[in-house]
């Protein structure tokens, strides 16, 4: 009975170490299962034609002249805002803006056919007109009048008088500006107004100019004026101002002619555009241009600021 249960034992170890054999031998030959990796794919199999790719990029690429204008901005950084098709882009070609000397001028054809200009205000104190004209400047614009930005009150610059009749005896042309803090169409028609009548009996041939700007270091009664009243009060200063027989023109720095005004409502009007810059950015056109508050002219004490004007207004 022993010897008959013994070899039971022997029969069934013998069939387990069968078994056990034969599954090794399968799992020894079985082939592996693909897996996914983030390896790269084999060569000339799903792999990226990078030149194709960089082609269509360049392909698509957007132009920036006639499509968008490229910005800068303190939070973003280089940004772009599209074109508007019905304001007209800056006609001058920025090559042919010349440097010497620190002051700036346009050549066509060889030519200058650019003018140099001042503008200024009773900060500048006396000013030697004749010498100024002697250092070469062709124009000035004369700050006629203020409204504060605090108070809302109107004034009139206490030079401009001497001012614009010293420049015109010494042989410069002259326009005036009248630095606005209108927050109401009203309050533009006024300040249009006072210039009309400030002017009279005054030879001035260069441009009537809207100069609204935006208070940076401090509060201001116009922190808030929206983009469609600042437009209004625009267009109500000009149409006064061009109804009384002058010139009118809108002054401007970059971003606030960007961000602050409804420029296809502001195409009949003249632009001079305040950006100091080797060359201007601006993407619409204007027809003067303030490219330093740091200028340096004989007969006017400490900075000035410099202009041209790609426009002579006194023809």
């Amino acid at each position: 009975m022993k010897s008959l249960v013994k070899n039971i034992i022997i029969i069934i170890e013998f069939i387990l170490i069968l078994f056990l054999a034969a599954s090794v031998c399968l799992l020894w030959n079985k082939e592996p299962e693909t897996v996914r990796t983030n390896a790269p794919a084999a060569e000339g199999k799903n792999t990226v034609d990078t030149e194709s790719v960089k082609e269509r990029v360049e392909k698509n690429y957007y132009e920036v002249s006639g499509k968008k204008v490229l910005m800068e901005d303190s939070t973003f950084g280089e940004i772009w805002i599209p074109a508007l098709e019905n304001v007209p882009a800056f006609s001058k070609d920025k090559e042919q803006l010349k440097t010497r000397n620190g002051r700036k001028f346009y050549v066509e054809d060889s030519e200058i056919t650019s003018l140099l200009g001042v503008d200024v205000s009773v900060h500048q104190d006396d000013i030697d007109w004749a010498t100024v004209k002697k250092a070469g400047i062709d124009f000035a614009m004369v700050r006629l009048g203020f409204r504060g930005y605090g108070t809302g009150e109107a004034q009139l610059d206490e030079n401009y008088v001497q001012n614009i009749e010293g420049a015109r005896a010494a042989g410069l042309d002259a326009g005036v500006y009248f630095f606005s803090q209108a927050i109401t169409v009203d309050e533009a028609i006024e300040e249009a107004q006072m210039v009309i009548d400030s002017l009279d009996g005054l030879d001035v041939n260069y441009p009537v100019v809207y100069d609204w700007e935006i208070i940076y270091d401090d509060s201001a009664r116009t922190d808030n004026v929206p983009v469609d009243v600042l437009t209004d009060c625009c267009v109500a200063f000009c149409e006064a101002i061009e109804d009384a027989g002058y010139t009118p023109m809108i002054y401007q720095n970059k971003k606030t002619t960007m961000f602050k005004l409804d420029l296809e409502r502001l195409t009949d009007y003249d632009f001079w555009l305040a950006e100091y810059n080797s060359e201007p950015t601006y993407y619409y056109d204007f027809t003067m241009w303030q490219y330093t508050s740091e200028g340096s002219v004989p007969g006017i004490e400490g900075d000035v600021d410099l202009n041209i004007s790609f426009k002579d207004y006194s023809k």
